[in-house]
């Protein structure tokens, strides 16, 4: 990595680092394993996914008094998900400074949800080492402070296996059942999910990531159940 890149990556992040924790937070698997074994970003990721984890719970805790647990459960998945986390990195052009091996390069690796929100992830593991706790939590608040506005007003598109199975269930047509199937080679591997409600296929959808699809067929599922519920009776949560 040159001087330029890591400058420009302190500026849009709002801290310095380190300069070692800096190239190890960036250092995708793929990466290491062809420069012959070095460490990479992944325990800088699982200390960087719990320290979000923390900062986010607490803000959503403080914000919503009035919320139930399992409310400010849905709000934080949906703002610690792969895709939310993702499209922060986006906005920081993450992807830009990753290292990654010439296969992930090859396949399209610097726009991979999975590995711009893994990154995310090892860098707030990085400011937490370097600066400890509230600047991390300022830097963390600043970023996801977007999405948590967002996740007050979505509803049941926080997460739509809860919701749709909340939906089945007062509609008394049992739990819902999940199929997936993956094509393609592992570094681009795309997955179809169907959800069986009651016998019938109620949604599809397709991700790079099992769970994504499975959201996805969920979320057409839900909106398929508010069509039947409207038929038949029993009125299910408002759509969003």
């Amino acid at each position: 990595m040159t001087v330029a890149p890591a400058t420009q990556l302190h500026e849009k992040l709002g801290v310095p680092l380190d300069a070692e924790l800096l190239v190890l937070a960036l250092t995708h698997r793929s990466f290491a394993h062809e420069a012959g074994g070095i460490p990479t970003n992944e325990r800088l990721e699982f200390l960087g996914d719990t320290v979000l984890g923390l900062v986010v719970t607490e803000t959503l805790y403080r914000r919503h008094s009035d919320l139930s647990e399992g409310e400010l459960a849905k709000m934080r998945a949906a703002t610690v998900s792969q895709r939310s986390l993702a499209a922060i990195a986006r906005e920081l052009g993450l992807g830009e400074y990753v290292l990654l091996g010439k296969g992930e390069l090859a396949t399209g690796g610097r726009d991979k949800d999975s590995i711009l929100s893994d990154t995310l992830e090892a860098l707030f593991g990085a400011i937490y080492l370097t600066h400890g706790l509230e600047v991390a939590r300022g830097v963390v608040e600043r970023l996801v402070e977007p999405t948590l506005v967002i996740a007050a007003d979505l509803g049941a598109g926080l997460d739509w296996k809860t919701s749709v199975q909340e939906l089945a269930a007062r509609l008394e047509l049992g739990a819902p059942e999940y199929q997936c199937e993956g094509e393609g080679p592992d570094h681009a591997r795309v997955f179809t999910a169907r959800i069986v409600i009651g016998g019938e296929v109620r949604g599809t959808g397709t991700g790079t990531a099992k769970k994504i699809a499975e959201q996805e067929a969920a979320a057409a599922a839900y909106r398929a159940l508010q069509v039947l519920a409207a038929r038949t009776g029993p009125a299910g949560p408002a759509a969003d």
